[in-house]
């Protein structure tokens, strides 16, 4: 049984995130579900939205990934995943975290967890820029 990846974010980025995942596995659509949190929408409301969305999961695992931890969408994540009995919360999420974490999906929770966060941190690092080609505008 795959983990639900539930993305619970700053409106539009949960659901950007899952659409960047849709585009390089779409076959990930039923393990991936995605909450856009505005700005004004009370934390209690979007709790509610979050289970409503969470109700035909079952009892599958959960891993819970939030942009910003502290935020409304992780405090909110944090209500969420304590109410459940098989979900982990991961926050600082990006796009190598996803990936990773979709990769994997078929894997124990606590697997899941560990490689999301790892391909979070090693998605994340300074490239090299070396001078502009000739004929290329400097910005």
């Amino acid at each position: 049984m795959n983990t639900l990846i539930f993305l619970i974010a700053h409106e539009p980025l949960a659901s950007a995130l899952r659409e960047c995942a849709l585009h390089v596995f779409a076959d990930c659509a039923s393990d991936l579900c995605a909450l856009d949190v505005q700005a004004d929408a009370p934390p209690d409301q979007t709790l509610e939205h979050a289970r409503d969305l969470l109700q035909d999961c079952g009892k599958r695992p959960v891993l819970v990934l939030t942009d910003l931890f502290g935020a409304t969408p992780c405090n909110v994540a944090r209500r969420l995943a304590e109410a459940l009995a098989h979900a982990r919360l991961v926050t600082g999420v990006n796009l190598p975290m996803l990936l990773r974490a979709v990769s994997y999906r078929a894997e124990t929770l606590d697997l899941l967890v560990q490689r999301a966060v790892v391909g979070g941190t090693q998605g994340v690092m300074q490239v090299a820029v070396g001078a502009p080609e000739p004929g290329m505008p400097l910005p």
